[in-house]
């Protein structure tokens, strides 16, 4: 760090905060200071060096609260990351993934029950599903956007259609540095929150349109291998939609594609609430936890997982967990406000409504 810089840093700090004691070396700063209401100034200070070549952290070391700001090596992302077309073309893939699952779906499904014209049925699976993930992704773009976070446009993760899931998702990438916990667990939990109640207009839509068949049907076509039980388990949320309408008991409901995209809807909200590594809920909990506790969390969303039978997600999160435990803010002292911690009690429960619960745990 050259004197120049280091004389302008060291007057941007000291027109924000009360130092009492400044540390120079070759390649940071450290001012300790004495100011109470420090988290404020603190964001301030971040946002002027945001996009710069200098970062600024603060911590609490033996002797107080210091200001550390020193030289960002920052990971650039690679050409096919930074590229432009890439979320476009991801995008496009998996509207083309999710149309194709949608229409072998319902073909499927017709030889139950009357469900719809499989590319009408293949049209609407496509709007239902990625209107689920779409509205998650804005959540967190428009949270990122009041706290003036930068990032990317979503990046969708082509999934495995007709043998499996179409869709794994969407993540977005953070162009900087996120401040402090307020805006860690604001733009974390505005995702799983959207886009959960866009899966829940889905999930009674579904229900609503959903062919039951009787008892005697049930089970002629059981005898037959063309019905089988569903061995994926089953959320509150879904439970509690196709009860409103009678189809709980008595029969099996027909899985339709729009029933489906609610299914897939609240697994992924379900993920992205477990409060391991760098998930949504990840990131809430690190909000309110140091990094040891949180490794424990991880490790007991992991736990919960095999419960469910979800081990090959158990074993992902283990994997990306050892590589990246979780994000931390530039501000890892100012404690996270009251009233977010009690929308952390709304999220618990959030979650525990859309887990996949197996079959013998449901009324």
């Amino acid at each position: 760090m050259d004197e120049s810089a280091q004389d302008r840093i060291v007057e941007m700090v000291h027109s924000r905060f009360t130092v009492a004691e400044t540390i120079r070396s070759t390649y940071a700063i450290e001012f300790r200071i004495e100011d109470a209401d420090y988290s404020e100034r603190f964001a301030d200070l971040a946002r002027e060096l945001d996009g710069g070549v200098y970062v600024s952290r603060l911590v609490r070391q033996e002797g107080g609260i210091y200001v550390i700001v020193q030289k960002f090596a920052s990971n650039k992302p690679g050409k096919i990351l930074s590229s432009p077309w890439t979320p476009r073309i991801l995008f496009g893939v998996v509207c083309i993934f999710v149309a194709v699952d949608g229409y072998y779906r319902t073909i499927f499904a017709n030889q139950l029950a009357y469900v719809g014209d499989p590319l009408q049925m293949a049209v609407l699976y496509t709007l239902a599903l990625l209107g689920i993930l779409g509205v998650h992704e804005a959540g967190h773009l428009a949270a990122a956007r009041v706290h003036r976070l930068k990032t990317t446009w979503p990046f969708f993760i082509p999934g495995l259609p007709i043998l499996g899931i179409p869709t794994f998702g969407a993540f977005i990438r953070s162009s900087g540095l996120t401040i402090n916990r307020s805006i860690l667990f604001d733009v974390a939990i505005a995702g799983p929150v959207a886009g959960a109640i866009v899966a829940v207009t889905v999930a009674v839509a579904g229900a609503w349109s959903a062919p039951f068949l009787d008892t005697q049907t049930t089970d002629m076509l059981r005898n037959q291998n063309i019905l089988f039980d569903f061995q994926l388990g089953q959320p509150l949320l879904l439970y509690g939609a196709l009860e409103v309408f009678g189809k709980n008991s008595g029969g099996t409901v027909v899985l339709t594609p729009v029933l489906w995209a609610s299914w897939i809807g609240f697994l992924i909200t379900f993920l992205n609430l477990l409060p391991a590594w760098q998930l949504d809920g990840g990131h809430m909990a690190r909000t309110m936890m140091r990094a040891r506790t949180h490794q424990y969390a991880t490790f007991a969303s992991m736990a919960v997982l095999v419960l469910l039978n979800y081990w090959v997600m158990a074993l992902l999160i283990l994997v990306l967990s050892m590589r990246n435990p979780s994000a931390t803010p530039l501000d890892d002292v100012t404690p996270l406000p009251r009233n977010r911690k009690r929308a952390y009690i709304g999220v618990v429960v959030l979650a525990i409504l859309c887990a996949p619960l197996p079959a013998w745990l449901l009324p």
